[in-house]
């Protein structure tokens, strides 16, 4: 069965990274020269549209994440999401689930998915200066117990309110131009750490060695 016959999110798409680029926007490709390349990219078989290992690995060591959704209308909100690492947790190659955090009641996100199941991640790594763009489909999921205990970070302080799963059509990881280098307090407490464990070792390594001088 193709995958214009499978009925599954994406299948109406002759590529997948049609999900983005529409005929409106190959056009403006065309006229601005890079259509060529990105012909190239759909013949070799565009992007991805399941969970590789190794961007699992990305997902679920991120600790914060921006969902694009729209209401029917078309008018576009962006939510951010954050939690400890592993708070999106990717429950099959095409699924990624997340608890939602009670928080400020405004119920954007779910009332703009109610009206229209489209959706986006946007991941950012500002350390190694990586992004990774996910289109897709998300529901919010209330009133499963076990569920969101699935999904809930072990000793996170909050409260789940519901649940949110993010089903993937298509995904593509940017270069790295123009994205700042930043490091997150977590990881440079880790280096400083490291590096006084190192100091330690060598001081210890010198009194070994400065040991046997001294009684001389």
């Amino acid at each position: 069965m193709s995958r214009l016959e499978s009925g599954e999110p994406g299948a109406e798409f002759e590529f997948s990274s049609d999900v983005a680029f529409t005929p409106t926007v190959k056009a403006i490709q065309s006229r601005k020269g890079s259509r060529r390349a990105y012909s190239r990219m759909e013949a070799g078989g565009s992007w991805q549209t399941g969970i590789t290992r190794e961007i699992a690995a990305f997902i679920e060591s991120r600790t914060s994440a921006f969902l694009a959704t729209a209401n029917a209308a078309g008018q576009p909100y962006i939510q951010h999401r954050g939690g400890p690492a592993g708070f999106l947790k990717v429950l099959d190659r095409k699924t990624i689930g997340f608890a939602d955090f009670a928080g400020n009641r405004q119920y954007i996100t779910q009332g703009n998915l109610l009206e229209n199941p489209r959706a986006h991640l946007f991941l950012m790594d500002y350390t190694y200066r990586q992004r990774v763009k996910i289109w897709g489909e998300a529901r919010v999921v209330e009133g499963d117990a076990e569920l969101a205990e699935q999904l809930f970070p072990a000793g996170y302080n909050a409260r789940v309110e519901q649940v949110i799963l993010f089903t993937v059509t298509a995904w593509d990881m940017n270069c790295p131009q123009h994205i700042p280098q930043l490091i997150d307090a977590a990881t440079v407490q880790a280096l400083l750490a490291e590096k006084d464990r190192k100091i330690a070792e060598l001081e210890r390594k010198i009194a070994a060695m400065s040991a046997p001088l001294e009684k001389r």
